[in-house]
């Protein structure tokens, strides 16, 4: 089970990982996790980046090294990670790496009640989506190929955990399509007959 955090927002994880690498000020954790294309990991608030480094440093995860200004522009407090933040990040990420959470994508909540729709219309749909999957397969393959040799595989397993998921998702995608189309699905009789006789 996953343990209660003190700042449990993903973006925590994030600003301690950054941290690693050397003190840094705000504005410099989020052009590097910018830099990094980490907004295509995790849904990041941008918005919320200070708040959770101010949550960071209350809790004793971050400090603050030091603060300089330059010119006229606003002071800027540059944060290193404490050893309690060190500690937290590598247990966090052991614990997300270590140990599967059930997670609710809203796909399998929309085929839930797929049938609500007609079995044409959510044909239509799936072929849609299975589009939209496609290109972004092509998308990120060309990303990764792009990478290829130039960087170290290590820092793109993420992005081909995420090409394996965009295939797995496709390729169910396209097999429900087709069961639907061919009438192998179990009960897809039944649905057509409930929408074409008007029942609710």
């Amino acid at each position: 089970m996953a343990r209660r955090r003190k700042v449990g927002n993903l973006l925590a994880l994030h600003i301690l990982a950054t941290l690693h690498q050397r003190p840094m000020h705000p504005y410099e954790i989020a052009a590097e996790m910018r830099g990094r294309g980490k907004e295509q990991d995790f849904k990041i608030q941008w918005g919320s980046l200070y708040t959770v480094v101010g949550n960071l440093e209350k809790h004793g995860f971050i400090r603050a090294a030091e603060t300089t200004r330059e010119g006229k522009r606003p002071e800027r407090t540059v944060y290193s990670l404490t050893e309690a933040g060190r500690d937290e990040c590598a247990d966090w990420l052991r614990e997300l790496v270590g140990a599967p959470e059930r997670e609710y994508p809203r796909l399998r909540a929309a085929l839930s009640v797929l049938g609500v729709l007609p079995p044409d219309e959510a044909v239509y749909l799936l072929h849609k989506r299975a589009e939209i999957l496609a290109h972004q397969i092509a998308a990120e393959e060309a990303q990764l190929t792009a990478t290829d040799g130039a960087v170290p595989r290590i820092f793109t397993i993420e992005a081909e955990f995420g090409l394996q998921l965009l295939r797995a998702e496709a390729d169910y995608v396209r097999g429900l399509v087709a069961e639907i189309e061919d009438g192998t699905l179990s009960g897809v009789d039944m649905w057509r007959r409930l929408h074409e006789e008007g029942h609710d």
